[in-house]
Parts: C-alpha cells; sequence; structure tokens
C-alpha cells in the first residue's frame, strides 16, 4: 500500500471518529436538554411537590407537630433539589433513548432484539419501585417511627434530611426492583443457567436481607419491604428466564425437522 494511500484511511478515521464524537456531543445535548426542561417546568411547583412528597410523613405527625428547617436557605434550596432530582427521573426515558440511539448501530440484530424491550422494561420497573415506595413503604415507616417515639419528644423532622431519606429509599426500591433484567441478561449472555440460579435461592434470600440492611434505615420494617419484593421478583426473572430460553430452543428445534424433511 501507498503512502498516499495511508494518509487517506488515516483521514477516513479520523473523520470517522470526530462524526461519533459530533454525534455523541448532540445526544448529550438533547439529554441534558429534556432535564432542562422539566425542571424549568416544574420549578413554579417546587413546593406543591414537596408538600406531596413529605405527605406520608406529616399525617402521622402528632396534633401541633411539623416539619421544620434547620438551615436558613432551607426552605428555598430542599424545593429546588426535589425538583432537580424529579426533573432527572423523569427525564430518563429521553437520557437512555439518546444513549440507545448512539450505541444501537454498532450491535448485532439479535443483541438489539433483546435490549430493547429490556431497556423500557428497566425504566418501567424503576418507576414502579418508587411508587410502590411511596405508595406502601413510607406510610408504614413513617407510621411506625412515630408511634416509637418516646413519651416527651417531639417528632419534628428537618425537611432537607427528609428530602435525602427518601431519595435514599426511592434510589434503593427502584434499583431493586431492576433484580428480573439483571437475572435475563445474566441468562441470556450465558454466564448462569437458569437452574443454577433457581438452585442458589437460599443465598439470594439472604443476599436480599443483607442488601436491604445495608441501603435502607436500620429498622426491619423497611429491610423487610424491601428484601420481599426483591425476592418475588427474583423468581418473575428466573420465569422469563425459562420462556426467553423456550423460545430460543424452539426454533432450532424446527429449523432441525425442516433440514431433516
Amino acid at each position: 500500500m501507498s503512502e498516499r494511500s495511508l494518509n487517506e484511511l488515516d483521514t477516513d478515521r479520523e473523520l470517522t471518529l470526530i462524526d461519533h464524537l459530533l454525534e455523541l456531543r448532540a445526544r448529550i445535548f438533547k439529554a441534558l436538554m429534556a432535564v432542562v426542561v422539566i425542571l424549568v417546568a416544574l420549578t413554579p411547583f417546587a413546593r406543591t411537590l414537596y408538600a406531596h412528597l413529605s405527605a406520608p410523613l406529616v399525617k402521622h405527625l402528632p396534633e401541633g407537630a411539623s416539619m421544620i428547617a434547620i438551615d436558613v436557605a432551607s426552605p428555598f434550596f430542599t424545593p429546588f433539589k426535589l425538583v432537580m432530582l424529579l426533573a432527572l427521573l423523569l427525564a430518563m426515558p429521553v437520557v437512555i433513548y439518546q444513549a440507545w440511539a448512539f450505541v444501537a448501530p454498532g450491535l448485532y440484530r439479535e443483541e438489539k432484539r433483546l435490549a430493547r424491550p429490556l431497556l423500557v422494561a428497566s425504566v418501567a420497573l424503576f418507576y414502579a419501585g418508587c411508587a410502590f415506595a411511596y405508595l406502601l413503604v413510607f406510610p408504614i415507616v413513617f407510621a411506625f417511627f412515630t408511634a416509637m417515639a418516646p413519651e416527651g419528644v417531639a417528632v419534628m423532622t428537618d425537611i432537607n434530611r427528609y428530602l435525602d431519606f427518601v431519595m435514599t429509599l426511592f434510589i434503593a426500591f427502584g434499583l431493586a426492583f431492576q433484580v428480573p433484567i439483571i437475572t435475563i441478561v445474566l441468562v441470556a449472555l450465558g454466564i448462569v443457567t437458569v437452574q443454577s440460579l433457581a438452585k442458589a435461592r437460599g443465598y439470594v434470600v439472604v443476599g436480599a436481607f443483607t442488601v436491604a440492611m445495608l441501603i435502607t434505615p436500620p429498622d426491619v420494617i423497611s429491610q423487610t419491604l424491601l428484601a420481599v419484593p426483591v425476592l418475588v421478583l427474583y423468581e418473575l426473572g428466573l420465569l422469563m428466564a425459562r420462556v426467553m430460553v423456550r423460545s430460543k430452543k424452539n426454533p432450532s428445534s424446527s429449523e432441525g425437522r425442516a433440514g431433516s424433511n
């Protein structure tokens, strides 16, 4: 190959790299714009949104008690912090789509078929985990905490610490609800088999309660409310993985019969 041909090849590679970097920048810009648009739209409702978020705790506070703001700027910054977190969560489908649109051209057809529904299911399960925490876990946990306060102790939670507490639970339950996706991916990649995962149920039970103990507040109720759904979702992931394995086997067997005929 001549020196001119080598130079042309290097130029083509450089242009391809520049094209990829430009596309990556465009995808990142679109994802950030989605977050900014939602942030701007939600900012006027920051106080209302925080009131809804704090409702599970406020409802169980003793009569005459209320939430407090320890820091001077907390009444402004804490609702705005909530809006920023909500904007990121609500824009997640757009962010994931932009990442998918950038990566998808380099994937094989079978990988695309597997990845598309898993990405959609992953986002839906994350939102389901957050809804589960807000609708079921928060009322039970806060009712227990306020009822267990010693006599003479006024329960008045700081608004910023409350936000940190509930966001930790939201993320914990959102990630915990990804168990079926993780199970299916591990089986699809051939890292584990459905049979080996089924035999490991005992370890999964211990692991679920251990992880729940580490990422949730130090109380048995929230730990149990996290561990039990994880175990149910683990069984759901096993069921879906079995269906996926059968669907892979059936086409190959039908092709074999067709070839023999």
